[in-house]
């Protein structure tokens, strides 16, 4: 990918310490404390434990059904914690509805993508910024991220393949700055081309004041861009730490996700 400038218009903080550099580390970005979460009859979060460090991309991972997407839905509300807290930045975002959530600085991508098909390229963007037309200098950054969305600008959504729709996805989620970006499986059937497409924005976006939460399923993307790590399992996180650290331990990532990352480049 070609160099690029840093976006324009990004908020304060990029002093902050790296989420390893104890002991005089600043407080996590996202504090997850105890969080239970049941969906109907069905306990799904059994007390999961979680700290986003500031300025950095922390990767949740684990096996189907740990419980990884729930706990992105219960942060920004769309499933409502029965029980633990919340903080966002130090404030209790618990009982919060999803709107006040989004409107205190968190952008969030699910694994569907949540692009409106029925709407252009242009139409999905501008729908996204939240406080009206997007800055001009930021919509030009985002678009020399995605190229592609600006060949597609009056097309439908819809009409987008999967790699596209994704890449408006996310574009949608950084039109306007965010404090917290929190996406759902990225890369998920993805094109190996467009893995590495996505691998590259993503590593440009660590250059910027965003931090990141990411479930990813895709080892290489996990490895390539992630700072720490924390691992589910039957809705509690069973591991948090170096992401390098899981990467480099073939017996730790055989314990904890049944698999080495070798075998999945």
């Amino acid at each position: 990918m070609s160099e690029r400038t840093a976006p324009p218009s990004a908020p304060h903080g990029a002093s902050d310490p790296a989420p390893h550099a104890a002991p005089h580390a600043a407080p996590p970005l996202l504090r997850l404390a105890d969080v239970q979460t049941h969906i109907g009859p069905y306990h799904i979060l059994h007390g999961v434990t979680l700290d986003v460090p500031r300025g950095g991309v922390t990767m949740l991972l684990g096996r189907n059904g740990a419980g990884k997407t729930t706990t992105l839905r219960t942060v920004m509300g769309l499933w409502r914690a029965s029980a633990g807290r919340i903080e966002f930045d130090g404030r209790d975002i618990t009982a919060l509805d999803t709107p006040a959530i989004a409107q205190a600085g968190i952008g969030y991508v699910p694994e569907n993508m949540g692009v409106f098909s029925d709407l252009t390229v242009a139409e999905n963007l501008r729908l996204a910024a939240r406080q009206g037309p997007a800055d001009p200098r930021r919509l030009d950054w985002v678009l020399r991220m995605f190229p592609a969305l600006k060949v597609f600008w009056h097309q439908r959504a819809g009409v987008l393949s999967g790699g596209q729709k994704q890449m408006l996805s996310v574009a949608r989620a950084i039109v306007e700055p965010r404090r917290l970006l929190i996406v759902d499986e990225p890369t998920k059937g993805l094109a190996p081309a467009i893995i590495q497409n996505m691998i590259a924005v993503f590593r440009e976006l660590k250059q910027t004041e965003v931090s990141m939460l990411l479930v990813e399923q895709n080892f290489q993307m996990a490895r390539a861009v992630g700072d720490t790590v924390a691992v589910m399992d039957d809705g509690r996180v069973v591991h948090a730490g170096s992401m390098a650290r899981l990467a480099a331990d073939e017996g730790l990532q055989q314990r904890l996700l049944g698999l080495s990352l070798a075998a999945h480049q």
